[in-house]
C-alpha cells in the first residue's frame, strides 16, 4: 500500500508516520507539508525509514505537476491538516476556513485527478478525514460552544461526503471524530482531558490509539462513517493489542 499523509509535521501525523513505517503492509509513505518531514526519532526495531518520501507544498490551493506525480498511485490518504480551535481564535476567520475547508476539498480533488492519470487502480482511493468529536454536520443546529467553528468543520465533512457520493468508483470516505487527543505520559494533557470531560463531557483518546485506528481503517477498509471517539478507541486498541477494550 502507498499511503499519503497530509499535514505531516503535526502531532497526530508524526505518530501515524511512526506506525506506518513499522507496518510491512505499507510499502510507501508520502507526506505532504510546507516543511520537510523527518523520520520520527522514536522508531522501534523493525521499521522501514527508507519508505518515507517528504513532498513539499507551499500553497495547498495549487498542486504542481511534480507534486501530482507523487500522488498518482496512492492507495489511501489520511488528512490531518486543519486549524485547531485554540489557534482559530487568534487567526482571521477567512484564513481558518481556507485551511480547514478549501485546502481539504482542493486536495481531495487533486489526489483523485492524479490517480486517474496514474496506472490503473482496481480499487477506489480510501480517504480518511480527521475532524473532531463536536463538529456539527447539521447546519440547522447551534453548538453551545465555538458555534461558527464547529459548523464550519461539520460542513467540510458534508462536502467531502458529497464529493465521494458523486465519485463512487474513485473514492471512499470516512471521517474520524476524536475527542481530546492525549500524549501518553503527559500529565498536563490528562489534566486537561479531565477538565474538559467535567465541563463539556468531551471524551479522550491517546495519539497512539487514534493513529493505530486510522491506519487500520485505511488498510482494511472503512467500518462506518463517522468514526466516533469510542469507535476509534476500540479499533485502535484492537489493532495495538489484538483485543478490544473492556466496557
Amino acid at each position: 500500500m502507498k499511503l499519503l499523509i497530509v499535514g505531516g509535521t503535526g502531532f497526530v501525523a508524526t505518530e501515524i508516520i511512526r506506525q506506518s513505517l513499522a507496518s510491512p503492509e505499507i510499502t510507501s509513505v508520502v507526506t505532504l507539508a510546507r516543511r520537510p518531514v523527518e523520520v520520527p526519532q522514536n522508531l522501534g526495531g523493525h521499521v522501514g525509514p527508507s519508505k518515507l518520501k517528504s513532498v513539499l507544498l507551499q500553497d495547498f490551493t495549487k498542486y504542481s505537476e511534480d507534486v501530482k506525480a507523487q500522488l498518482e498511485n496512492v492507495d489511501a490518504c489520511i488528512w490531518t491538516l486543519a486549524i485547531t480551535p485554540t489557534k482559530a481564535k487568534s487567526m482571521p476567520w477567512d484564513e481558518v476556513v481556507k485551511v480547514c475547508r478549501e485546502y481539504t476539498m482542493t486536495g481531495l480533488q487533486a489526489i483523485v485527478e492524479a490517480r486517474r492519470r496514474g496506472s490503473a487502480r482496481s480499487t477506489p482511493l480510501r480517504f480518511l478525514y480527521m475532524s473532531g468529536e463536536s463538529a456539527e454536520r447539521d447546519q440547522t443546529k447551534t453548538p453551545r460552544l465555538m458555534t461558527q467553528y464547529l459548523l464550519m468543520r461539520g460542513e467540510t465533512e458534508n462536502q467531502i461526503l458529497a464529493f465521494a457520493a458523486s465519485h463512487p468508483d474513485q473514492v471512499e470516505v470516512t471521517v474520524a471524530k476524536p475527542g481530546l487527543i492525549l500524549e501518553p505520559g503527559n500529565v498536563l494533557h490528562w489534566l486537561k482531558s479531565w477538565l474538559l470531560w467535567a465541563v463539556v463531557s468531551l471524551p479522550s483518546i491517546t495519539v497512539v490509539e487514534i493513529a493505530a485506528a486510522m491506519l487500520d481503517q485505511v488498510m482494511n477498509g472503512f467500518e462506518k462513517d463517522p468514526l466516533l471517539n469510542e469507535d476509534l478507541v476500540r479499533i485502535g486498541q484492537k489493532a495495538l493489542n489484538g483485543t478490544e477494550p473492556s466496557s
